[in-house]
Parts: C-alpha cells; structure tokens; sequence
C-alpha cells in the first residue's frame, strides 16, 4: 500500500491580456484567456517509510506541487491520494498569527493537523522542550526570529508522528543544532514508518536523507532515481549554457554518469597514483597519492580553472578544490594545446568506495562558465592495511596524553 500517490497532477492560472478582459469573460461567457501552466502531468508514488527529495530551480513547481498534495491548492488535472495524517512544513509560520502566543498557535496550529485539543494539551511539554524557546512560548509570534518560528513550528508538525512528513525549505532557516536535532528526528520518523517528501537545495540532505529524488524543471519530473544521479544532472543542467549538452551513460557498473558542457575544453585522461608513482585502484588509509590529469583544449581561451571534488558511495562531498583557489593560473590557452595537472595528498579518509568528480570552467566556479563537467569521472578505494581500527570518513589520528 503506498503512503502517497500523485497521478498525473497539472497546474494551470489563467492568464489575461488586460483586467477588463476577467469581467469581459465573466459578462459574455467567452474566454478571454490564456492558460500558463506550472505543473504538467506530474504522476509518483512513495512508499511507507519512503524519503523523496523534490529538487530543481526557482519556478520549476515544487512549492505547487507541495500545497496541492497538502489540499491547499486543488490541480486543475489529476489527482492526490495520501494514506495517514499528513504533517507540513511549507512556508515558515504559515499558519500563525502574530498578535497569539506561541502556546495560541501551537493549539491553533495542531488543529489544523487534525489533533484533538486533549491530545495537544498533553504534547505541550513536549512541544515546549524540543523548540527550546524558552519564555517565548507565551509572547507573542510577532517577537520571535525567523529561527524561533521554525523551532515552533516544526515541534507542533512533529508532536505526533505523522504518516506523511512535508518539509519545504523552511528547515535552512534554523541554526546548525536545531537542523541537527530536526534531521534525527526525521530520521527517527522514518525508522518507524514515516514517508518523507523534502524540497531542499541541499545536496547533503537530499542524499543523507533520501532513498530517492525527482527533478521538476519547468513543471515537468525531468528525472527521478537515485539522489546521486539525479542530483549530478540537476547540476549539469543549471550549469547548461546556450552552446552546452548534458549527456547521461550508464557505466558498466550500473551507475549513472553525467557530463555536460560547451566541449571548449575537456579532460582527455584521469589517473590516481600511489606513492611508488603506479596506477592504482586501492589506497592504503593515509597513503599519500597523486591525482594525475591530462586537459586538451578544443578552443582558444583566455581563462581556464579545472576543479575536482572526492564524494563518498553516497555521493556526499569529501573534498575539493580547484587551481583558482590554489593560485594556479591557466591563461591565453590556444586550441589543440595540452595540460597535465598533478594533485598530491594523502588519502586521509575512512575506508570504503570514492569516486572523482571533474570540472573545467573559469573563474571559481562552473557556473560561471561550464566547458566539462563530469560525474564520476575517476573510482577508487580506500582500505586500512596497517592502522589502528576506527570509525568515521575522516583519517585522523590523534597522540594521547594520559595523566594520573
């Protein structure tokens, strides 16, 4: 039985040329509109205990599509069917008045999500200790930080949990403790049952959290997979200029590779090395190594940054630099010219599986201006040969002192 199901769900606003054509179309029954649609036949399901990352750029209809599923905006095609009580999280404060208290809008607030004033008078002190406001609980909205209204609202969403949990943007808000207090409650929620669906810009959330994300680009699901892939083609395409492509392959280890780019510059070979100078695919923790890369210009360019970041299996950013920020500059490059740039470090991280993202831009990003990006353009592994057992993605050991 799915959690949630959203079938072929479409959004459109009229649109008219001037405001006397509304009355005009009112008076006559002739349409005197245009229809500009949002959302286009979005269809998904998530399962029980599912967590689905909504992500793509302002306008795509994420935040439509948020406030149809949670009945506040009806499609004009298609249509919704949740399983459960449904907890949101859209807009901050929505929902609050700012003359009320903090305990006014708490009950307020839990009526709205179909709780009983019995049942939230007996999750109030439990409401009061997770927001940890303090006094604030009984002055009015209209004195708290941005950050205190999502501490109290995300409390009251969370008070009892939820079947479905929404959570828009409102959680970047919040100070790092409290988003760390939220995100493991949220995962609590979902070890017992709780679908997620989160809309973030968070690369890190997204892929912590989430078994799975879906793209929306111009009202439109333009990918839904695994966080990692989806996530490496979001970024392909925002940094998709008028004379770049974005192609996805599939590699023979079933992954999902995405390279985009004009092509003006590209990286014609990538190669890790260990410390004997060796081709190699297992590092030894610590090991220090060379990360060894061939450009080849196919254009003539007056600039050139090349960028390269480590992620962990799930995707998540280890570490990464580019030669803008190390002070190598790469200028008045001509067409057919080749470049080898040598990285050399010591592969202090946990063990496990790693792969090599590339970038080939200017200035400090590949925003600016995208000649190659590409995913997964180098694996490797990282295994503790000969170092005292430890935990954790980071190699770092410590001398102990111990006095008695």
């Amino acid at each position: 039985m799915s959690a949630l199901v959203v079938s072929n769900i479409s959004k459109a606003y009229r649109r008219y040329p001037s405001k006397w054509a509304r009355a005009r179309e009112w008076l006559t029954g002739k349409v005197h509109h245009e229809k500009t649609f949002v959302l286009r036949r979005v269809d998904f399901t998530v399962l029980p205990g599912q967590a689905v990352g909504i992500i793509g750029v302002n306008g795509a209809g994420k935040s439509t599509l948020l406030k149809i599923i949670t009945g506040t905006t009806q499609p004009t095609e298609g249509s919704v069917s949740i399983k459960g009580r449904v907890a949101a999280l859209l807009e901050l404060g929505m929902g609050f008045h700012p003359d009320f208290t903090g305990r006014q809008n708490a009950f307020m607030a839990g009526q709205l999500l179909g709780l009983r004033i019995e049942e939230i008078e007996q999750c109030m002190p439990a409401i009061e200790s997770f927001a940890e406001i303090g006094d604030y609980i009984d002055r009015p909205v209209r004195t708290y930080s941005s950050g205190m209204q999502m501490r109290l609202a995300f409390s009251v969403a969370t008070a009892v949990r939820p079947d479905v949990l929404i959570v828009d943007e409102a959680l970047s808000v919040g100070d790092a403790y409290f988003q760390h207090k939220s995100f493991n409650k949220i995962r609590d929620f979902r070890e017992q049952g709780t679908s997620l669906l989160i809309v973030s810009h968070d690369r890190n959330a997204i892929q912590t959290l989430c078994d799975r994300a879906i793209l929306l680009d111009s009202g439109l699901v333009r990918k839904d997979g695994s966080p990692e892939e989806v996530m490496d083609f979001y970024n392909a395409l925002i940094a998709e200029k008028e004379n770049a492509t974005v192609e996805v392959r599939r590699l023979e280890n079933g992954r999902t590779q995405t390279i985009s780019g004009t092509g003006d510059a590209r990286v014609e070979s990538i190669e890790l090395l260990n410390e004997k100078h060796e081709l190699t695919e297992y590092v030894n923790v610590g090991e220090p190594v060379q990360l060894k890369v061939r450009l080849r210009l196919y254009a003539d360019l007056p600039e050139l940054v090349f960028g390269y970041m480590i992620r962990d299996r799930l995707g998540q950013s280890v570490f990464g630099t580019n030669t803008h920020h190390l002070g190598v500059a790469l200028k008045g490059l001509v067409k057919g010219e080749q470049i080898t740039l040598s990285f050399s470090f010591p592969a202090s991280i946990g063990p496990g599986s790693y792969s090599v993202s590339t970038a080939l831009h200017v200035s400090d990003t590949h925003l600016a201006e995208n000649y190659e990006w590409r995913d997964l353009a180098l694996m490797f592994n990282v295994t503790n040969i000969d170092r005292k057992p430890f935990v954790g993605s980071s190699w770092i050991p410590p001398n102990v002192d111990c006095l008695r």
